[in-house]
């Protein structure tokens, strides 16, 4: 399945990129963390990793490592402006429950 973005989300990452003037991508991955087990990690990539998985969608590279893929696999990443706040939102089909601050998941 993969991961893909929604036009919001790669414009957003594009828009970085070109003002970071460095960058292959971005990476999407996962770790231990908070009262539900799992956090999303999202950083700009700069280098491919020799295990890493790349998924190309709408123009922009994302870069996954294959332990965060079982986490993440089928997600779409999407950017949404909600008044004065803005952020990615991880629309993650594999998620079972998540705590109530929505900072970690459960899988």
């Amino acid at each position: 399945m993969g991961i893909t973005m929604t036009e919001a989300a790669a414009d957003h990452v594009r828009r970085y990129l070109d003002n970071r003037g460095k960058g292959i991508g971005i990476r999407l991955g996962v770790r231990a963390s908070g009262c539900s087990g799992m956090a999303y990690i999202l950083e700009f990539a700069d280098a491919f990793e020799p295990d890493d998985l790349v998924f190309e969608h709408r123009g922009v590279k994302v870069v996954v490592d294959p332990k965060s893929l079982f986490y993440l696999d089928g997600t779409e990443l999407d950017f949404a402006r909600e008044g004065l706040n803005e952020g990615f939102k991880f629309n993650n089909p594999n998620v079972k429950g998540s705590c109530g601050c929505g900072e970690s998941f459960t899988v």
